[in-house]
């Protein structure tokens, strides 16, 4: 299978729309990053392609990226440093855990939208939205080699 056909057309909607509905509430960016393999530590790998997608660049460093490796079952989550900063020590590690129990029933876009949610809810408490934000990343899945 295709790693963009991971998710059908509507299961890509419905993931799309919780980072628009999570972003809506915040300054916040939110980005979600699918890939086949993970050849390294799954947090090491979410670093560069953190950095690839130009997520360091947010004006106010309140990134996150919700990073999976479908096909090695390795995922990590993590926060530029603006939000990092804020959320507790642990935050980003129950996230995970909510996701993976979700994704143990099968539920991938459930788990995966429970995260966004959880994410932007963090985002919201620490960089509500202003009028005049602007929407610095795209919203869209992000799949390996673009």
């Amino acid at each position: 299978m295709k790693l963009r056909d991971f998710f059908t057309d509507e299961q890509k909607k419905a993931i799309k729309a919780a980072i628009q509905a999570a972003e809506k509430n915040t300054s916040g960016e939110i980005r979600v990053r699918l890939e086949s393999k993970c050849p390294d530590d799954a947090v090491k790998r979410a670093i560069l392609v953190f950095e690839k997608l130009n997520m360091h660049k947010t004006a106010l460093r309140n990134g996150v990226l919700i990073y999976l490796a479908v096909d090695d079952r390795k995922m990590a989550i993590i926060g530029d440093r603006g939000i990092d900063e804020k959320v507790p020590e642990n935050f980003w590690v129950e996230v995970k855990e909510n996701m993976r129990d979700h994704f143990a029933k099968g539920q991938f876009t459930e788990g995966l939208c429970a995260g966004i949610e959880a994410a932007g809810e963090k985002l919201k408490a620490y960089f509500p939205f202003q009028k005049d934000d602007i929407n610095e990343l795209n919203d869209d899945i992000s799949f390996e080699k673009e």
